[in-house]
């Protein structure tokens, strides 16, 4: 069914991950020029998967194990990103390059906290479903 709340966490972390990664900056740099995820193939390649895998687990809504593991996998997707991101800002020296950091760098956390929502809405709904079978 998609009419549970385990749809909206999902369809928000395809909003974060698919729509708000190409609005938001992920940093500025020292000439005060915006760099955002298109400006590089492995972010918006990593955020694209993490649109992707949202969106896929929508559509497995009669699977909720398989629902279960594409969120997990996500998680992981997103962890690397934000992992990415902080090598990315801590690597240069001296603030050469990245100079201000974005609202685009907090998406994966945000990606991340949905997706610990949904799954833990889609445990609560097996367990549902498991207590039922249990009185049958």
């Amino acid at each position: 069914m998609l009419q549970r709340i385990q749809t909206v966490y999902l369809a928000l972390v395809f909003v974060l991950s698919g729509v708000l990664s190409l609005i938001f900056p992920l940093w500025k740099n020292a000439k005060g020029e915006e760099f955002f995820a298109p400006h590089s193939g492995i972010f918006i390649g990593l955020f694209g998967i993490s649109a992707a895998l949202a969106a896929y687990a929508i559509v497995t809504f009669n699977n909720r194990m398989k629902q279960f593991v594409i969120n997990r996998l996500n998680m992981i997707l997103n962890v690397l990103l934000l992992g990415l991101f902080v090598f990315r800002s801590l690597n240069l020296s001296g603030e050469i390059e990245v100079s201000e950091k974005g609202i685009g760098m907090v998406l994966p956390v945000l990606s991340i906290l949905f997706l610990v929502l949904a799954n833990r809405a889609i445990k609560k709904d097996e367990d549902l479903v498991k207590s039922v079978d249990r009185l049958r």
